[in-house]
């Protein structure tokens, strides 16, 4: 999310177009040393220590798969945008990591269940989050873990998802901890200061 996109909804957006200039962004290329360290240590502090299979819902160009491989983690990435698809496996290229292109409230992986369910940014662009993160819910195998990072960007015209709502909605969905941390203030997380909110939930079924 660029402070370009604030006001528009996720179906407002060519994704096929913006794939070319995608990673200039900072917090999605993940180009500044500092600013992938930075993404680097939450995503440890959000996956399992142990080697797991990580569903990337709405992965982009595969920054953050790239990451979790890096991490010893199996990736799978799923994203509406061909192009999109397109980089992440060139990026990924020779990695323990698979990339299909479909849509992120209902990716196309069948019978397969994983450990994790990684989403940044995409649950604010759902006509249904509700219903996603309850079909993300049982794509998870028992003991498995929801990493959701979203936020409500803007100010004059915000758009997004406010963590308490977020959190209502995983109520009923989950018996374990949900612990939220809030990301706003971490700079290095961006590459610049944000007044926004933006935040990460973890949230253990």
């Amino acid at each position: 999310m660029t402070d370009d996109n604030v006001g528009l909804t996720g179906a407002d957006v060519d994704w096929d177009a913006q794939a070319a200039s995608f990673d200039d962004e900072p917090d999605h290329g993940l180009r500044d040393p500092e600013v992938r360290r930075a993404w680097a240590g939450r995503l440890a502090s959000w996956l399992p220590a142990r080697a797991s299979d990580v569903l990337d819902l709405g992965c982009g160009t595969g920054s953050l798969s790239l990451l979790a491989a890096e991490q010893g983690h199996r990736v799978t990435g799923v994203d509406a945008s061909p192009a999109m698809v397109g980089r992440a496996r060139a990026k990924l290229a020779g990695r323990d990591a698979v990339f299909l292109t479909g849509d992120a409230a209902a990716p196309p992986v069948g019978e397969q269940r994983f450990d994790v369910v990684l989403v940044r940014h995409v649950l604010w662009a759902l006509p249904g989050p509700g219903r996603a993160l309850r079909h993300w819910r049982g794509l998870l195998r028992p003991g498995g873990r929801l990493v959701l990072v979203e936020g409500v960007w803007g100010t004059v015209a915000p758009v997004g998802i406010p963590a308490d709502v977020l959190t209502g909605l995983l109520a009923p969905l989950v018996t374990g901890e949900v612990r939220v941390e809030r990301l706003s203030g971490e700079t290095a997380l961006w590459g610049r200061e944000v007044a926004d909110e933006r935040y990460a939930v973890v949230a253990l079924v």
